[in-house]
């Protein structure tokens, strides 16, 4: 296995969290009974049987290509190849809020969306169970998806064993720092707030991409958090931007910040970190003790999808460790399936061995106790809350 060169731009370089959620969040929150689709109007004829052939939406970059060939994606050719069904491989997913806008009108509509799997981020994949949007997978058909999906990521709030959405790939909101230049090393979140760091750190400007590191490092526990636990991390924000402490509040341009040196500390999501420290080893990545985020982008079967058995066959397909370990050498997120690591460990070739020892592909025992996914964030709380926060950020 040959791992791909590492790209100068990774895919979460291109999502815009600004505003995260708020789109879903007007419609979810609207309280219009015709949004809301029951479960005996989710599905359509499934044509798999005699039209083998699928439409995936994704993200950009966030595939594995051949190495001489950008336009080849080999896992992808792997499953074609096996199954005789054809994909449609669309990356046109830049943002959530953006795609949600795009395809709900179809949803909200009783409306085929053209796309028989889609992959969004967790906390837009609740938007999409809560209405009632995407149909629940037959697990007797993934037997892959049952036995080698990640236990850390089983357990969604939103989609209870988890039918609804599966993770493509998973990540950790976590701090990372230039350790040489700081001089000191990071262990608690309380640490950014130290004033060698003033004016030289910065957060996430996204709400549902930032909070949760944010309480945790108060000592909330995420997985239940409260509204005190939220004004809290609030109030400790407004007096930190008020002292000028935090530089400014980003998108993925943080990465652009702290290679320069005009940033030493900053939230920041594991899969850019790695490619950060491939040009400087100085950077380092840290999961507080206090704990960081588990995060996940979902594979999801949207409504009166018309190849939900050719769906459902690819998602299992990509639990394959040995498809998986493919994967996760070419994307450097968090693998979802943890038993791809003996396939890169096994690897005859040294670059994909080290990588089944780098805990932001597969995280170490110890940081596995530290990560935690946020509870949902409900239709009734979002907007107060994104008011607050965006007031707080200059959205």
């Amino acid at each position: 296995m040959r791992v791909s060169p590492v790209k100068t731009l990774s895919r979460r370089s291109l999502l815009r969290a600004l505003g995260a959620g708020t789109g879903a969040a007007a419609l979810a929150g609207c309280g219009v009974p015709a949004a809301y689709v029951g479960p005996g109007d989710r599905s359509a004829m499934d044509r798999s049987g005699s039209d083998k052939r699928l439409v995936f939406a994704n993200w950009p970059l966030y595939i594995d290509t051949d190495d001489e060939d950008a336009r080849r994606r080999p896992t992808l050719e792997e499953f074609e190849k096996s199954s005789g069904v054809s994909v449609k491989y669309t990356e046109e997913i830049n943002d959530n809020d953006e795609f949600f806008g795009k395809i709900s009108p179809a949803l909200m509509n009783h409306q085929d969306t053209g796309r028989d799997l889609v992959v969004v981020s967790d906390w837009m994949c609740a938007r999409y169970v809560h209405l009632g949007w995407v149909q629940e997978m037959d697990r007797s058909r993934q037997p892959n998806v049952a036995r080698h999906l990640d236990p850390l990521l089983r357990k969604a709030p939103f989609d209870p064993g988890r039918r609804h959405a599966v993770p493509w790939q998973s990540g950790i909101t976590g701090i990372a720092y230039n350790r040489r230049k700081l001089g000191r090393e990071i262990r608690h979140t309380s640490e950014l707030w130290k004033s060698d760091l003033r004016g030289r750190v910065t957060l996430l400007a996204g709400m549902d991409e930032a909070f949760s590191l944010l309480m945790q490092g108060n000592g909330a526990d995420v997985t239940r958090w409260t509204a005190d636990d939220f004004h809290t991390m609030t109030d400790q924000l407004r007096r930190l931007v008020r002292a000028r402490h935090i530089r400014r509040f980003t998108g993925n341009d943080y990465i652009k910040d702290l290679s320069s040196g005009d940033v030493l500390a900053c939230q920041a999501y594991s899969g850019d970190v790695i490619q950060l420290q491939a040009d400087n080893p100085d950077i380092e990545f840290v999961v507080p003790e206090e704990g960081a985020e588990l995060w996940a982008e979902s594979l999801m079967i949207p409504n009166l999808a018309r190849h939900k058995r050719n769906a459902e066959a690819l998602v299992d397909h990509y639990y394959q460790p040995e498809v998986a370990a493919e994967l996760a050498a070419s994307v450097n997120y968090v693998c979802p399936v943890p038993a791809a690591r003996d396939v890169l460990a096994s690897a005859k070739d040294k670059e994909s061995a080290e990588l089944a020892e780098n805990p932001l592909i597969f995280p170490s025992d110890d940081m596995r106790k530290r990560l935690a996914t946020a509870r949902d964030m409900t239709s009734r709380e979002r907007p107060g809350f994104a008011k607050e926060w965006n007031g707080i950020v200059g959205l």
